[in-house]
């Protein structure tokens, strides 16, 4: 019996029958309407859910909602598999059932009072079955099989009979209908799809050729549909031996697919004397067979070998006749009298035709197939012959291993491919399955081809639109201005050669704002229907826009496209859609705005030159301060090795000579004497003079020297200058003026050092020289 309609809850109410008055005053039985609607509850096996498993509720008419009556449960696997709600009476199951180990459980339900535990009604018995699931794949338990039929039998002949068995439940659904179908052994043997009876496909196959075959049986419950569980067997069938070859004499034969040097025939002369006496030597007499084939003999057995020289090919020559001499090696003079020691003999050698496997028409072959489409749809062929003299008929199978599933079926005489089940393009996109042609008169020579099956998407997803568009239209737009394109996109495939129509929505009719105008061309419009928008009324419009493709069937979609007003130049240029300049004063014009804003960059500009001249002025006050420039300090990142290092540096090469002849005041303390006259220059210091001399026509004649109002320090001063000393340390007279016209005679090297103390004297008599 099949279990209740899911939206039903199973539930055992009582009738029974009760003793009383009857309205006549005689005693009698009058029936109560309470009785057992449902003798079977059903419980889904192998239930994964978190919660108990509901089964069913247990009633009684007695029970008026009072929590006046008990339900208590008792038989298999009450309390440990099944318990009762004792005020509700809802069963629930308490763990997960197997169909397999038990298929139904035998209960009893009773009703008492809860106050006084008597029976309120009589025990009464039910069954919770267990429903079935697909949680069992078919299984060969004879497996695997051994067969014979004879060789040369006609197509149809009976081989043997495979049975599997599914432990689900038969009565139930699908899940133990097996369905037979063969994986591996095609095309020499078929299986009955329902009985699992094994025949010959083939006609005429032979044993001398293959004896032994090897067939992969499948057996796949839910009626082979998919998602059906599957087991395998394999059966070894052999093809046994009639009396189909009369005897022959051996001969010599050689497929021409011989490669060259090999061996392909043997003979042998018989010679009764022994040891070297019976060496043998074999030639090929000149003649048909010379050019194509070579002898040697064998040093253990006598044996000549032929070899062969060049390919061989049946369509030119289909045999060769030559003679071969066998003659001694050793001869003896006394015995020549008696002939010639050598036999001859005709060699007859027969060209095999090599028979090749089929071969396709084409090295691969793609096809294209809609998902979704009925099995049993042809989607193409493919095409092989056989090339050889027989040209033998060919039959086509699908390798099993390339289509695990059986999606697809093959005609094995015409070779035109099927579907065998719904494709589905989000699945498997593309399927690669491989074709193996036989040819039927020689069951062992095949071929493969690779054939890609690619599925086609069908229309399943509706058009949108191609992105978030932003769009504006200005407060002086005209009536039918195109403010925005737009396009679509679909995710179908290929996208190639789709076809979007865009159209208003129909209950946006009324809209006398905008409108739709499609182009024709996958784009569409939005086009304004009157003039005069204003931001301070509304600033955002909504514009529905129905979009809808070319496939089949049709599918479209809704898309809103939002609609801003903004404010823009007379030519149609963006000038701003902030919400902010709603709120500016009616009166203030474009005009009146600039203005605003130049006068703001002018007072920009003025705080900006302020402040620089006032740092320029404050760097100028600081550099023409005579104790800033007296205080100066010049630091060499040169620690030097301390008081023990006297060979870092010589100090007394920093000193002044002419000072230290001339017993001078201490550098660092200000003298307040008048300047004495200035001493001749010494002539004693004739090297130091050379080295000047040396220094300045060194910078005179390099071109890389720097100007000539930049110094260059040396580490003598030299008592040969005209000028002497103009260090301010050295100077004595600080006090009163002094004229600097002299430093304009020095020539262009004191040319700026005038100028800066041409323009100090004019000013203010400086207190110090500083010079270098």
């Amino acid at each position: 019996t099949r279990g209740p309609e899911p939206h039903r809850l199973p539930m055992l109410t009582r009738n029974c029958l009760s003793a009383g008055p009857m309205r006549n005053g005689a005693a009698g039985f009058q029936r109560v309407k309470r009785g057992w609607v449902w003798n079977q509850f059903f419980v889904l096996e192998e239930y994964m859910g978190s919660d108990p498993q509901y089964v069913g509720k247990l009633h009684t008419d007695l029970d008026k909602g009072d929590s006046a009556v008990k339900y208590t449960l008792s038989g298999d696997g009450a309390g440990s598999i099944f318990t009762i709600d004792q005020t509700t009476g809802d069963i629930h199951a308490l763990r997960s059932l197997d169909r397999e180990e038990k298929p139904y459980y035998t209960l009893r339900a009773q009703a008492v009072d809860i106050n006084t535990n008597r029976p309120l009604e009589p025990e009464s018995e039910f069954v919770i079955k267990v429903q079935d699931i697909n949680d069992n794949e078919p299984k060969f338990l004879e497996g695997p099989y051994t067969a014979s039929v004879p060789e040369m039998s006609p197509v149809g002949t009976y081989v043997t009979q495979v049975t599997a068995t599914d432990a689900d439940d038969p009565t139930y659904g699908n899940s133990a209908r097996v369905v037979y179908s063969i994986l591996h052994g095609q095309p020499y043997f078929s299986v009955d799809p329902k009985t699992g009876v094994i025949k010959t496909a083939l006609p005429n196959m032979d044993r001398e050729v293959k004896e032994q075959y090897q067939v992969l049986i499948q057996a796949k419950d839910m009626g082979g549909q998919l998602g059906g569980l599957a087991g395998t067997t394999t059966v070894n069938i052999t093809l046994s031996d009639v009396n189909d070859n009369p005897p022959r004499f051996s001969k010599s034969e050689v497929p021409e697919s011989s490669a060259v040097g090999s061996a392909v025939g043997r003979i042998k002369a018989h010679d009764l004397d022994i040891g070297k006496n019976a060496e043998v030597e074999y030639t090929i007499v000149p003649g048909d067979g010379g050019a194509m084939f070579d002898i040697t003999t064998n040093e253990h057995n006598q044996e000549g070998i032929i070899i062969l020289k060049r390919p061989l090919d049946y369509e030119t020559k289909k045999a060769y006749t030559f003679k071969v001499d066998a003659s001694n090696a050793h001869l003896d003079p006394r015995f020549q009298s008696f002939g010639a020691f050598k036999d001859t003999a005709t060699v007859k050698i027969n060209v095999l035709d090599v028979d090749e496997p089929p071969v396709f028409n084409k090295p691969s072959y793609v096809m294209d197939v809609y998902e979704d489409t009925p099995a049993g749809t042809i989607i193409g062929a493919v095409t092989a012959q056989d090339l050889d003299a027989s040209s033998s008929p060919v039959r086509y199978s699908i390798d099993w291993k390339s289509d695990l599933d059986s999606y697809f079926d093959i005609d094995p005489v015409e070779g035109t491919i099927s579907t065998n089940e719904l494709l589905d393009r989000e699945s498997i996109a593309q399927h690669n399955i491989s074709i193996v042609a036989t040819k039927l008169n020689s069951p062992v020579l095949t071929s493969r081809v690779a054939v890609t099956v690619h599925v086609l998407d069908i229309n399943e997803f509706p058009p949108e639109l191609a992105s978030p568009y932003e769009t504006f239209v200005c407060e002086n737009a005209k009536v039918g201005q195109v403010i925005q394109t737009f396009g679509a996109k679909d995710q179908d495939l290929p996208s190639a050669g789709q076809q979007f129509s865009f159209k208003s929505l129909k209950e946006d009719g009324k809209n006398k704002n905008f409108t739709i105008r499609d182009f024709g061309n996958n784009t569409a419009g939005i086009v304004t229907k009157r003039s005069g928008f204003r931001r301070r009324l509304q600033e955002i419009y909504f514009l529905p826009v129905v979009i809808e493709d070319n496939g089949y069937p049709p599918k479209s979609s809704t898309g809103t496209l939002t609609i801003r007003v903004c404010g823009c130049e007379s030519d149609g240029s963006l000038l701003t859609c902030s919400a902010e300049a709603i709120f500016l004063p009616v009166g203030l014009s474009t005009g009146a705005l600039i203005a605003i804003l130049l006068c703001i960059i002018i007072l920009l500009v003025i705080v900006v030159l302020y402040v620089g001249l006032r740092r320029q002025k404050k760097k100028e006050t600081l550099m023409s301060s005579k104790e800033d420039i007296r205080d100066n300090v010049i630091h060499y990142d040169d620690e030097g090795g301390g008081e023990e290092d006297t060979h870092a540096f010589d100090m007394g090469t920093l000193r002044n000579p002419k000072v230290v002849k001339e017993n001078m005041f201490r550098r660092d303390v200000k003298p307040e004497m008048k300047r004495s006259p200035r001493p001749p220059v010494s002539q004693d210091s004739a090297d130091i003079r050379d080295f000047i001399n040396q220094r300045l026509k060194e910078h005179d004649v390099d071109n890389s020297a720097p100007p000539y109002d930049s110094l260059a320090t040396y580490a003598y001063e030299g008592d040969g200058s005209v000028a002497e000393s103009l260090s301010s340390i050295d100077s004595l007279a600080v006090d009163h003026e002094e004229d600097y016209d002299y430093l304009n005679d020095w020539g262009p090297r004191f040319k700026t050092l005038a100028g800066i103390f041409g323009e100090q004297s004019e000013t203010q008599p400086p207190s110090t020289l500083w010079g270098q």
